[in-house]
């Protein structure tokens, strides 16, 4: 039964709210972010990304660059730009991207929960991007990086949103890239009941994105353990049904020595080869475009453990059938000859690649949400590169002090 909280958060003036919202720290580098946040003292990134009012040759982990993140969030507080809700809330969050829209809650999740594993993960995560989020939580004595969790369908949580986004939201905006990010403050204590009776009532919840932000808070927490605020974390969860996973393909560099024809003939041995991209692509399939053609692959019957959550995943068959032996990645994560493109970008990106030197590119089937909570359930770990959840929230919007 996972515990959720309502929470006091911290929000941007509804007038500056634009202003303030950023896009999540990880998805930009310091150049970018610097452009980005140019001319605009409100940007969040001051905040996720502090090296930016930094000089260019700062170490991106010097201890300065965590304090000016506590500075910028606390220089925020003091002019006004965010302000702390008197009492504790929950908050109604929705996405719309073109046709898709999600509804999810904005919530503290409980760190005991997740040490527990009530809060399932499907990714292993890196010391140095935990200690970079620890450093920063530390620092602003907050947590500014929202987690993304996913929840099975409940008609208690649906219902109690349904009411909460039928008036006036608090945030409405538009970002940039053309997605728009509405807010409702939840303060009704029977709304808030309802949802945290709706939350008990599941057997567990799972991180979609956020592995490292919920680790590094389970790491704060146990250096505070006396802190209330400490014991949760900033999240926002959706239902499955909601969620929209693109698919994350694969491009790489050269044929590992084989010939167009030779390739073929390898690949051939494991997949049933067809001209022409799959339109659309099917659960099993996958286009490849090779030599300025693009044609369709369907593994051979008995190839692929279907029993197994992880092997059976369509990341997972590409590199044990195709990527491992016959192009020789056998570490996807380190090796420089595979690049990954997320499916936002489309085939175009795919054909752009290799007409610009690249070998070959695969466009998958997106993972399903199903498939994520399986290997979660299984307590397995989704290969690298395995989703691309869009879309994506923005920054700033929601502050957790603690």
């Amino acid at each position: 039964m996972p515990k959720i909280y309502p929470f006091r958060a911290l929000r941007p003036r509804a007038d500056l709210a634009m202003r303030v919202a950023s896009v999540p720290y990880d998805v930009v580098n310091t150049k970018e972010a610097r452009a980005l946040a140019a001319g605009n003292a409100d940007s969040f990134l001051h905040v996720t990304k502090p090296e930016i009012d930094l000089p260019d040759d700062i170490d991106p982990h010097a201890n300065e660059v965590y304090a000016g993140g506590g500075k910028a969030l606390q220089r925020m507080i003091d002019d006004g730009i965010l302000v702390q809700d008197a009492q504790p809330c929950l908050y109604a969050y929705t996405l719309n991207m073109g046709d898709h829209r999600q509804t999810g809650v904005a919530l503290c999740a409980s760190v005991p929960d997740y040490d527990a594993n009530l809060v399932r993960k499907h990714e292993h995560t890196r010391p140095d991007k935990e200690n970079d989020r620890v450093q920063h939580i530390l620092a602003t004595n907050a947590q500014t990086g929202t987690v993304f969790l996913a929840h099975p369908d409940s008609e208690v949580i649906a219902k109690a949103l349904a009411k909460a986004t039928s008036g006036k939201p608090a945030v409405d905006i538009t970002a940039e890239d053309g997605i728009r990010h509405r807010l409702w403050v939840i303060a009704d204590k029977g709304q808030i009941d309802a949802i945290v009776a709706g939350f008990a009532a599941l057997e567990v919840i799972y991180i979609a994105d956020g592995h490292h932000r919920s680790a590094a808070a389970s790491r704060v927490f146990a250096a505070r353990p006396d802190s209330k605020n400490a014991s949760r974390f900033l999240a926002v969860s959706f239902p499955n049904s909601e969620m929209q996973i693109l698919p994350y393909n694969r491009v790489v560099k050269d044929l590992r020595g084989h010939k167009v024809d030779a390739f073929l003939a390898a690949v051939a041995e494991k997949f049933d080869i067809v001209a022409g991209k799959p339109n659309p692509i099917k659960p099993g399939q996958y286009g490849m475009y090779l030599d300025g053609k693009w044609r369709t692959l369907t593994p051979k019957p008995g190839t692929v453990d279907t029993t197994d959550p992880v092997a059976r995943l369509e990341v997972s068959v590409l590199q044990d059938l195709l990527l491992r032996p016959i192009l020789g990645i056998a570490d996807p994560r380190r090796d420089s000859r595979i690049d990954f493109v997320g499916g936002i970008r489309g085939d175009g990106e795919l054909e752009r690649r290799v007409n610009e030197g690249w070998a070959v590119a695969f466009n998958l089937y997106p993972t399903a949400i199903a498939d994520v909570t399986a290997v979660a359930d299984a307590g397995e770990v989704m290969p690298p590169k395995s989703t691309w959840f869009e879309p994506k929230l923005r920054d700033g919007l929601l502050v957790h002090k603690i």
